[in-house]
């Protein structure tokens, strides 16, 4: 939708009048449309803003540059007055479009400039037609600024030598260079020393806006970077506990020849693993909830294995616990992740496997090594799984500087971690 430029009661166009119409808002009137209109006859664009504000500036110029002239500030060479009117008037035509077209405005100041010294310089002209110069170096391309830049200079010292030659004084060849420069290089170099103010300041906007982007992406690596986190803390404290609350409640509906008190055992089993599931997500719900920064201090640790096999044996998994090397203390997210690769190996063993493993944790000079083996069942799993879990476990041990393997060994699964767990970091 275009916006109304100019909104009039009324006006004649061709013939034709157009009453309470915005003329940019028309779509015809005279045979034509009328933003067509007005560019034909160019008011659209001197209309705008830059241009605008330019063409008033041109006018005032060009009216007072009149008012020079016939004061008699120029000089004298025999010429009526009226034929400085045609110099001045093209360096004012170049000020009315400096901005849109830096070139042209040199072009007509050159010619403008040229015409008033062979006439008689007068000095609207030339003043005029230092604004030229600025307004061609300002908002010119880089290479015409440059030329102007390499330019003024060498013109200053023709204009001296050519009035030596001329004048044969060489008090002139002082004073007239001096008057060059004053004329061509201050207005060059000034608008040289202000472009490159602008472009710095594009440059540190630029940059700050970088700055942002870069401040923006850091945020959202950081928010995926928790969400993944969280994602992997809910499937293993889901997974394990779910899990055999679903296998052992299945087991129950399916087994008909159960006595009470193993039905009783195995609802005591699914008791204790919904009431621990629960425990866990609130544990980690008011972990998110916090507002402060603090450490998180880990709940789970690598010597609390034990309870994860007893837990798993009373799940229906015949689990076996081997401790190489001498325990200690270890890293906090260390001993989070060892107890969280175990706890999802173990639920791997009762979802997939035949009901036994053996999960050996060995205490190195400098690292810790989780390990956990299982024979594989020969029947489908009645809970096929998505992969999430071994994702997960990778996840952890890839943060800690880790490694971690998974896969066939011996007949039956290996999972089997190192993670990093230097001497006093505990």
């Amino acid at each position: 939708m275009l916006e109304p430029i100019i909104a009039v009661p009324g006006v004649w166009v061709g013939g034709i009048r157009v009453v309470g119409e915005e003329l940019a808002g028309c779509t015809s009137f005279g045979g034509g449309g009328a933003r067509l209109w007005l560019e034909a006859f160019g008011l659209v664009g001197w209309w705008d803003g830059g241009m605008r504000r330019d063409s008033l500036i041109a006018a005032a110029a060009f009216v007072a540059g009149l008012i020079v002239i016939v004061d008699g500030a120029y000089v004298r060479r025999g010429f009526p007055e009226y034929v400085l009117v045609g110099p001045l008037a093209l360096v004012s035509l170049g000020v009315a479009v400096r901005r849109s077209r830096p070139g042209v405005t040199l072009a007509l100041g050159l010619v403008g400039i040229g015409c008033d010294l062979v006439l008689a310089p007068s000095l609207s002209t030339v003043l005029i037609f230092t604004d030229n110069l600025y307004a061609a170096a300002l908002y010119g391309s880089r290479w015409l600024s440059r030329w102007l830049w390499w330019a003024s200079v060498p013109t200053a010292v023709v204009f001296g030598a050519v009035t030596l030659v001329m004048n044969q004084e060489w008090s002139s060849l002082v004073t007239v260079t001096l008057q060059a420069a004053l004329v061509v290089n201050v207005p060059v170099v000034t608008a040289v020393i202000v472009r490159q103010h602008r472009e710095q300041v594009v440059l540190e906007r630029e940059r700050a806006e970088q700055v942002v982007r870069l401040a923006e992406l850091d945020r959202n690596t950081a928010i995926a970077a928790e969400r993944s986190r969280m994602a992997r803390e809910l499937h293993d404290v889901i997974a394990n506990h779910f899990s055999a609350i679903a296998i052992q409640s299945t087991a129950v509906l399916t087994r008909k020849d159960l006595d009470g008190a193993v039905v009783r055992r195995v609802l005591e089993s699914i008791r204790e693993n919904s009431v621990e599931g629960m425990a866990e997500m609130r544990t980690m719900i008011g972990l998110l909830r916090q507002e402060n920064e603090e450490v998180e201090v880990t709940r789970h640790r690598l010597a609390d294995v034990s309870d994860l096999v007893e837990r798993s044996k009373q799940a229906g998994v015949t689990t076996g616990l081997r401790v190489a090397g001498t325990p200690r203390g270890l890293p906090p997210a260390t001993d989070l992740a060892g107890y969280r690769i175990v706890q999802e190996s173990l639920t791997n063993v009762l979802k997939h496997g035949t009901g036994r493993g053996e999960v050996l944790v060995e205490y190195l000079a400098d690292l810790v090594t989780v390990t956990i083996d299982s024979p594989v069942s020969s029947e489908g799993s009645l809970f096929p799984g998505s992969g999430a879990g071994l994702v997960g476990m990778n996840e952890r041990a890839a943060l800690l500087g880790g490694v971690l393997e998974a896969g066939p060994y011996a007949g039956g699964w290996r999972v089997r971690a190192e993670l990093p767990a230097p001497p006093g970091k505990a």
